[in-house]
């Protein structure tokens, strides 16, 4: 065991990056697998070389999701497991491919192409009202974190009136590690947010199974699989998992993606100077922040990962951070460079757990920055940026800037 390989354990690494970075690029040089055993978490085995994280991804049946797809502590695994919560990053196949075709197609092509007019209009509002909050504010709270909820609650058909519980239990949830979003009695207690959001979703279903509507969550809640309807549990996972990892991640990549223009001038000027590079910007953008910082996978049997025994039952940790950082498959990997191109990051994970969402993200930011930069004529930090606290999902909390917009 490497003791570099603990900071992964505690939610407060990703609090600062220079320590975050400083670890992982150790791991990746002299511990690429590690074992990591702490207290209040059951034992691991950290992985941080892009090349295993890709092996292990694609060998979906070796390394299954079930039963623990996200780092917890002892007591997080186990409310989850008495909750029954079954998310499609619960699921294995030939399961998880069939309930994640459901609601596969609100996110394929041709739904983005429809999409996209109501996109850009978003876009355009919340341009409109960060100059409207002007010339100071705190861009995440403000901006960030209201234009993809906008996006993703509308459609599921959620009511507009209820978009800020929405965001509130999200950031609860997530956040639950964080001293500033976190509800339950201790670190890592997320079950005040989850039941909120089980009775939340839980009206959901009877009201479109009568009365159905054109939104996701009458999608979810009529589908059928072998001709019965999804159980309550799993219908409720489904809505949450939509919900909440719909708009959070994007809102950590296009503050997260703002903070890196802010702090590299001259990527900014080229980026505003030539907006063609906005797909490759996006990308970079993405690969910079990784808002999902892991994904577990438990060994189905005995197998190794670059010569080290990993027996049936034990479970890895795919640091995608540290992977999307990794020297041997991308060129100066601690520049930011919007540019560049490859840029095969792991910020959507691989293999058959690829982000279902991960087109619509790529039109959000895209659309916010097309949106933003044109308009732009001055953009400064007036504070320190603030990273929530989080082993799992998660980026700026807080960005204080100052700016001028036409």
């Amino acid at each position: 065991m490497d003791e570099a390989a603990k900071l992964l354990a505690d939610p407060l690494t990703y609090t600062d990056e220079h320590r975050l970075h400083a670890a992982l690029t150790h791991l990746r040089a002299s511990a690429p697998v590690s074992r990591v055993d702490v207290p209040n978490y059951r034992p691991f085995w950290a992985i941080t070389k892009y090349a295993d994280i890709v092996d292990i991804e694609r060998d979906n049946m070796l390394f299954t999701n079930w039963p623990r797809p996200v780092l917890a502590t002892v007591d997080g695994d186990e409310l989850q497991a008495a909750a029954g919560v079954r998310t499609l990053i619960h699921m294995d196949d030939p399961q998880h491919r069939v309930v994640r075709a459901i609601g596969s197609d609100w996110f394929r092509p041709k739904a983005m192409r429809a999409l996209k007019v109501r996109v850009d209009e978003l876009a355009e509002i919340y341009v409109d009202k960060m100059m409207a909050a002007g010339p100071e504010c705190d861009f995440v709270q403000h901006i960030a974190v209201n234009y993809p909820l906008y996006v993703i609650m509308s459609l599921l058909g959620i009511p507009e009136a209820d978009f800020a519980r929405m965001l509130r239990l999200t950031q609860e949830l997530f956040g639950s590690a964080d001293s500033e979003f976190r509800r339950g009695a201790a670190e890592g207690d997320q079950l005040p947010a989850l039941l909120d959001m089980f009775g939340y979703f839980n009206a959901v279903t009877p009201s479109r199974r009568e009365h159905p509507t054109e939104d996701l969550s009458s999608v979810i809640a009529n589908a059928r699989i072998d001709g019965e309807p999804l159980s309550d549990i799993d219908t409720v996972s489904y809505y949450l998992i939509v919900a909440t990892a719909g708009h959070d991640t994007t809102s950590a990549t296009i503050s997260g993606g703002l903070q890196a223009l802010i702090e590299n001038p001259d990527q900014l000027d080229r980026l505003r100077d030539n907006l063609g590079l906005m797909p490759q910007a996006v990308e970079e953008m993405i690969r910079w922040v990784t808002p999902v910082k892991e994904f577990m996978r438990t060994a189905s049997r005995d197998t190794t990962v670059r010569g080290i025994a990993i027996a049936a039952g034990e479970s890895v940790l795919l640091s995608y951070v540290s992977g999307n950082r990794d020297e041997e498959v991308f060129d100066d990997p601690f520049r930011f460079d919007v540019g560049r191109d490859p840029n095969k990051h792991l910020a959507f994970g691989y293999g058959v757990h690829f982000c279902m969402g991960a087109a619509l993200a790529r039109m959000e930011v895209n659309s916010f920055f097309s949106e933003l930069l044109p308009r732009l004529e001055s953009i400064e930090l007036t504070g320190d940026p603030e990273l929530t606290a989080t082993t799992f999902v998660g980026g700026l909390k807080h960005l204080p800037v100052r700016y001028s917009l036409t």
